[in-house]
């Protein structure tokens, strides 16, 4: 193809060279380029691509894409553009024959409930006979193919290809995650989403490389809103104006409060034989009742944005109140079913806001204990694990210390700074390293009506010391812990 087909939605000024060449890929890593590549130099926070000008000039490129000033090596096309990151991403959608346009698109940002918002609407969209991909924190799902994700949301070139994998597959639509770095950096754009979600916003991903202060933060989230046609906000936040600012696309509101369109009603927690969830009355522009096997009342909100998309595409009340009762998300309040005398959870909460926040949910549902595992990564912020100690010493009944992620520090080192802050309170704790070992004793000690969640790890399935990631997957800890002690499973 030629380097117009590329560029014709964009503005550029051509320094050298003509929009006639003809290029053979789109490249953006330097290690990629081959003889004919366009290379689009991306000025990173760690290395500008504009440093390897000389190196893919020699690898045979034929375009490159600047944002700077250079200077020109004859024999190559020359593109300037105002912002290289916006370029790759209109240069991708192109190149890729812009897929999203063949696909209804559905982008969810927010701080929380990202992740377990878009597995509850691929659940109810694929069971109501709708093909749809997921891009996320955890995976990236093309059919029946799971690609394990390096970001929350993919560099533009990437979610291009993504899209273009779902269109050759014959998938119908695509939801996806969409972080405020995403959308800072430009990875989502050279589209434009059919449906954006705002789910809620708290102070996050503040500092260094991130975002300066709040307010750039929320501003970066609104950006969604500018490039979506139908926008689908939670109604409660009290950050819902600062989203709203320079929206471009048409409202629709979600929440508890009268004033929303779709609103939840009757909250109840549920607690049976081991599982929990919440069940609800969604009222407002819909009317039925519906149980989700999630637990906490953040899930109403999750679900009810799941909802709320769903019900743009023609799905039956039927088909929501089915998909509810199945949705599972890996490591996000993920129950494993044991026995019905206690629950056992997985969850990925690994700092102390997220661990707080899930053991202030799993009160609610006033278990005989809650015990809480867990342990803090190595080569980290020393705070985290005196604020995660703290936390649970002061929200569990017994807090069961352990290894996570080690990395190149030693076990011990790690677990004596969590228990600096585990004795800020009074709750009772114990300390097993080995991680086997810790969820063994949490199983073996379990008392009828606990809830005991093993925090921190999530969907991770490794444990990494020393520079190597070991194979560890909790849930096939427990699987071998039962096989070895068939009357835990009583």
């Amino acid at each position: 193809m030629k380097i117009k087909e590329l560029i014709n939605e964009m503005e550029y000024e051509i320094l050298a060279g003509s929009e006639e060449t003809e290029i053979t890929t789109l490249v953006y890593d330097s290690r990629k380029v081959e003889k004919g590549s366009v290379f689009v130099c991306i000025s990173g926070s760690v290395r500008d691509a504009h440093e390897f000008i000389p190196d893919v000039a020699a690898k045979g490129a034929a375009a490159i894409v600047v944002e700077k000033e250079v200077m020109p090596i004859d024999g190559i096309t020359y593109i300037k553009v105002e912002d290289s990151r916006l370029a790759l991403a209109c240069m991708s959608a192109a190149y890729f024959g812009h897929p999203a346009k063949k696909l209804k698109t559905i982008g969810i940002t927010g701080t929380k409930g990202k992740t377990t918002t878009t597995y509850m609407v691929r659940s109810i969209l694929e069971s109501a006979g709708i093909k749809t991909g997921l891009i996320g924190t955890i995976e990236s799902i093309v059919g029946s193919e799971r690609i394990p994700s390096a970001n929350t949301t993919p560099e533009s070139y990437r979610v291009q290809e993504l899209f273009a994998k779902m269109v050759d597959a014959g998938l119908d639509a695509v939801v996806m995650e969409v972080s405020s770095q995403a959308l800072m950096l430009h990875r989502v754009s050279g589209f434009v989403f059919d449906i954006g979600v705002f789910t809620n916003l708290e102070p996050d991903h503040i500092g260094e490389n991130e975002h300066k202060d709040f307010a750039d933060y929320m501003h970066c989230k609104s950006l969604l809103f500018q490039q979506c046609r139908h926008g689908i906000f939670n109604g409660d936040s009290e950050h819902l104006q600062g989203i709203l600012q320079g929206h471009t696309c048409t409202v629709e509101t979600f929440g508890y409060g009268a004033e929303n369109d779709l609103i939840a009603q009757k909250v109840e927690l549920k607690k049976e034989h081991g599982a929990l969830g919440v069940k609800y009355h969604v009222g407002g522009s819909m009317d039925f009742d519906v149980e989700v096997n999630v637990p906490g009342k953040f899930s109403v909100y999750n679900s009810l944005t799941a909802i709320a998309i769903c019900h743009h595409f023609g799905v039956s009340v039927e088909e929501i109140k089915k998909a509810m009762l199945h949705v599972s998300v890996k490591g996000r309040i993920e129950i494993v079913p044991v026995t019905k005398r206690y629950t056992l959870m997985i969850d990925y909460a690994h700092n102390a806001m997220a661990l707080e926040s899930l053991l202030t949910t799993l009160k609610e549902y006033e278990p005989g204990r809650l015990v809480c595992l867990f342990g803090c990564g190595g080569n980290r912020a020393k705070s985290r694990r005196y604020e995660m100690g703290e936390v649970s010493s002061k929200l569990a009944d017994l807090t069961v210390v352990t290894s996570d992620n080690p990395r190149n520090e030693e076990p011990m080192d790690i677990i004596n700074d969590i228990l600096v802050g585990v004795h800020k309170a009074d709750g009772a704790y114990v300390t097993i390293p080995d991680r086997k070992e810790a969820i063994r004793y949490c199983m073996e000690h379990a008392e009828d009506g606990d809830i005991i969640v093993l925090a921190g790890k999530g969907h991770e399935d490794y444990q990494e010391i020393k520079g190597v990631k070991h194979h560890m997957d909790e849930r096939e800890l427990i699987a071998d812990i039962i096989r070895e002690n068939t009357d835990l499973k009583l």
